[in-house]
This record gives structure tokens, C-alpha cells and sequence, in this order.
């Protein structure tokens, strides 16, 4: 594992595992929502974002974490793990509140700078209808993976058994 990308809803816990997993491996990690939101919740230009994992990719070793399905297909392409966390709907609202309460009137070390952590109704909604509307484009991409090693954990005790035999 050199080139590894973390996927999933919301509130799964990517940027913790990448975090993680980089500290374990002594690996890069790459925050997409850190590259993508710049000081008061602006979004960058999507070609500004694909330049900045083109210049990430090329690197000998990275974890990235984040979704960003317009972009997607570039990780794919040279990761050589997937790590896709498709826990329960239930779950993942459950990380977006608690991590709204952890970091209230801060900004994650995980998200653009000056990006205080916020809870609208929109990234509920989206977090709400991942599991039905984005994982299985995500499935369907990664089913056509074929020298990538791809992890599925459902459940967050998969994922802790998978860390702690990561060596």
C-alpha cells in the first residue's frame, strides 16, 4: 500500500483513517476537503482542484480521502488501494452531529483554513441520501478495478481490525 484513496459518505470517518493509516505507514495524507474549500467556505474551480491531485498523484506514496465523484476517476487510476467506508446511513449522521459538537465554532484540521465547522441542510440531505444515490456509482467503479486492491468495511469495527493489522 502506497497510493491508497478513502471514500465514503459523510461523517464515516475518511480524514480520521487517513490520518491514521499515514501516521502507521509513514505516508502523505491528502485532505480533498482541505484542497477544495478555501477560507469562508469558497470552493475552488474544479480544474484547479484535478491540477492540484494531478501534482498529488505523481508522488511516490499518498492517502488521499475524499469523495469529489467529478474527480474521481483520477485517484482511481493510480491508487493501488481503495478503502471505501459504506457504513449505515444512521452512522454517518451520527459523525456529522458529533463532529459538529467536537469542532463547534472551529475549523477541522481536515478542511480548508478559516472554514468554521458548519451543519446545513444541504450536507445532511447529501450525507442522507449517499448510501442510495452515490455508493453504488462508487460500487460500480470500483468493480471495474482490476490491479487495485479494494477494502469494503460496513461497519467500523471492519475498519479498526483492518488498521490494527496494518503494518
Amino acid at each position: 500500500m502506497k497510493k491508497i484513496m478513502i471514500v465514503g459518505s459523510g461523517g464515516a470517518g475518511k480524514s480520521t483513517l487517513a490520518k491514521q493509516l499515514g501516521e502507521k505507514l509513514d505516508i502523505p495524507v491528502y485532505h480533498l476537503d482541505a484542497i477544495f474549500w478555501q477560507p469562508g467556505w469558497r470552493p475552488i474551480e474544479r480544474q484547479a482542484l484535478v491540477q492540484a491531485q494531478q501534482h498529488i498523484i505523481n508522488r511516490d506514496t499518498w492517502i488521499i480521502d475524499g469523495n469529489y465523484s467529478s474527480t474521481m476517476d483520477i485517484r482511481l487510476k493510480h491508487a493501488d488501494t481503495v478503502i471505501f467506508l459504506h457504513y449505515s446511513t444512521i452512522r454517518c449522521l451520527y459523525g456529522i452531529v458529533k463532529r459538529r459538537i467536537q469542532y463547534h465554532k472551529k475549523t477541522r484540521p481536515d478542511i480548508g483554513k478559516d472554514c468554521p465547522e458548519k451543519l446545513d441542510l444541504e450536507f445532511v440531505q447529501w450525507v442522507y441520501q449517499f448510501n442510495k444515490s452515490k455508493a453504488p456509482i462508487i460500487h460500480q467503479k470500483l468493480n471495474q478495478q482490476r490491479d487495485t486492491t479494494i477494502h469494503i468495511f460496513n461497519r467500523p469495527k471492519q475498519t479498526k481490525n483492518f488498521l490494527k493489522n496494518v503494518n
